[in-house]
């Protein structure tokens, strides 16, 4: 009976220290605002607790994936157009970028470089492989050696709707 009320107390707490070393975040403080307007209104969220954690948990991983990468993001897809370590590669990616940009202004291009010496050109911000597909489908006809990769991706503007 000892054995199992101490065996009990450790499992308890183990399972408590882990949540006591992160700071929780509120999602009523995501929502304050900092101007002063008059005709703002007043926003009570009313949910769980474990909500409030899961936002928090999601928080602290965008900040690795920026002390990884060197920028905010989020886990997405783009169309790898071109990719090459050959001794011109980075004459050739240039190119590939400038025919791209010709073809496709809308879209944003992104040069990469992973070691050994390849140079890669990246196209797009998708945040399903859905949606990425439909822009796929164009792209492949002018560039057909192109393909679906998973990136990290700059967080979309949601406002543009």
């Amino acid at each position: 009976m000892i054995r199992k009320l101490i065996l009990f107390l450790i499992t308890l707490g183990f399972s408590t220290a882990p949540g006591s070393a992160q700071s929780i975040l509120k999602t009523a403080d995501l929502f304050r605002r900092s101007d002063n307007n008059s005709f703002a209104g007043r926003l009570n969220i009313i949910q769980d607790q474990a909500i409030d954690t899961l936002i928090s948990r999601y928080i602290l991983v965008n900040k690795k994936l920026k002390e990884e990468n060197g920028y905010y993001g989020m886990e997405g897809f783009r169309i790898q157009i071109y990719a090459s370590s050959n001794r011109n590669a980075r004459e050739e990616s240039n190119k590939a970028m400038a025919e791209f940009l010709s073809k496709f202004p809308d879209i944003i291009s992104y040069p990469l470089y992973a070691e050994p010496g390849y140079f890669k050109i990246r196209a797009g911000d998708f945040r399903t492989k859905t949606e990425a597909t439909k822009l796929f489908l164009i792209v492949s006809k002018e560039f057909p050696d192109a393909y679906l990769v998973p990136d990290i991706i700059n967080f979309p503007d949601l406002n543009t709707k």
